[in-house]
């Protein structure tokens, strides 16, 4: 079906679908290891089997045509190799753009132009990685119509996150776009940022599943306060440094921080050592759990998460606290936390199969009740990474 409305569109803009080819890049939610992918700790994402697809087509001039099916009304954004440049009227195309100019950059040049026709199936805003879904996708289009071989998955992850913190100028860490390139159906990634050694662990959750809950709330500072959250882990690493031979907050365990958090010398930057630090800690156990089958210890590494991140990274906001504590206040919830970089978006819960009705009828009015709109609801599957399709 995505299909056949991709191709019929693509039709309809550039006059048939001959030599057009098909791709998928997924979205991710990310089980535990919020905000430390960019202080050198460890994370634990997964691929999830909704994303971003996409159709294209090499042409023979330097122009690059981008359409996207969700956002119709910018129709057809036409770009020129002539001039990689980020412009606001660009709106959403700015992202495969800043993946191209990445590519560039790299001294990988495109020797003509494209047409690119993308739906996507994430919810906008929701924070389970639109921009990177998109991102990686572009990279994996550009490597396939261009015949350009060198490049891993983790080459293109990389080239995703050069292209959103140069480009677009959100100073993202590597979680996002590596788990959408390295995605593997069923299994989380178990990945330390700081080295990008990662190893696939099994999600055998028997008979609970994962349920995202959009808050359908984006606050518009998330990208500046993302930026400044990272500025203030950067001044507190700094000072720390200055007492303990570490490379990042991610180097450190909870006693050692304790031992020399007074260095850091402001009570804000503290604390967002303090959730850094303790975060990978908690993410480490989380994963050694897992392979333990010790569901209940990971959720409760679940609920700290999500209190570390309300009170000592301040990324949380009213609406999710909402959705969290109703959860946590649910029969049959292993688990809830804030996923993504915060300031709305979603919760990612663990709920037992007999027990997800309840969860999405009673979290649903109460939500609704209480700020006045619906959530949205999604029991997700964990599927593979971005890839050219048959």
């Amino acid at each position: 079906m995505m299909k056949e409305k991709l191709f019929d569109k693509f039709a309809e803009l550039f006059g048939n679908t001959e030599d057009v080819r098909f791709y998928f890049s997924p979205g991710r939610v990310n089980l535990i290891g919020e905000h430390t992918d960019y202080n050198g700790g460890h994370v634990f994402p997964c691929a999830l089997t909704i994303g971003t697809y996409g159709v294209a087509r090499k042409r023979t001039d330097n122009k690059i045509h981008f359409y996207s099916m969700n956002l119709d009304n910018f129709g057809v954004i036409e770009v020129s190799l002539d001039d990689l440049s980020y412009q606001k009227r660009y709106n959403w195309a700015n992202y495969p753009l800043g993946v191209i100019w990445a590519f560039t950059e790299k001294g990988y040049k495109l020797d003509s132009g494209f047409d690119m026709v993308i739906r996507g199936n994430i919810p906008n805003g929701s924070g389970l990685s639109s921009s990177a879904s998109l991102e990686v996708l572009t990279g994996v289009i550009l490597t396939d119509l261009f015949g350009i071989d060198s490049l891993t998955m983790t080459d293109l992850a990389l080239i995703g996150q050069y292209s959103e913190n140069n480009f677009n100028g959100c100073n993202c860490g590597i979680m996002d776009q590596f788990a959408v390139a390295n995605g593997k159906a069923d299994n989380a990634i178990f990945l330390d940022t700081s080295t990008l050694n990662f190893e696939y662990a099994p999600v055998k959750l028997k008979d609970a599943k994962i349920i995202i809950t959009n808050s359908k709330v984006k606050h518009s500072l998330v990208d500046s306060a993302y930026n400044t959250r990272r500025q203030e882990c950067a001044d507190a690493l700094a000072a720390l440094q200055t007492v303990v031979d570490i490379q990042s907050l991610g180097d450190l365990d909870m006693e050692t921080f304790e031992r020399h958090k007074a260095v850091i010398g402001d009570a804000v930057k503290e604390k967002r050592a303090k959730h850094a630090v303790a975060e990978n800690q908690r993410t480490i156990e989380a994963v050694a759990a897992l392979r333990t089958d010790d569901i209940t210890r990971f959720g409760e590494l679940m609920n700290q998460s999500h209190i570390s991140l309300r009170d000592d990274y301040e990324v949380s906001c009213e609406e999710i606290d909402i959705l969290v504590d109703l959860a946590w206040n649910t029969p049959g919830v292993i688990g809830s936390r804030i996923t993504g970089g915060g300031f709305g978006g979603c919760t990612v819960s663990i709920v037992k199969n007999d027990a997800i009705d309840t969860f999405i009828d009673t979290i649903g009015k109460a939500y609704k009740e209480k700020v006045g709109h619906e959530a949205e609801f999604y029991t997700v599957e964990i599927g593979d990474g971005a890839r050219r399709l048959a």
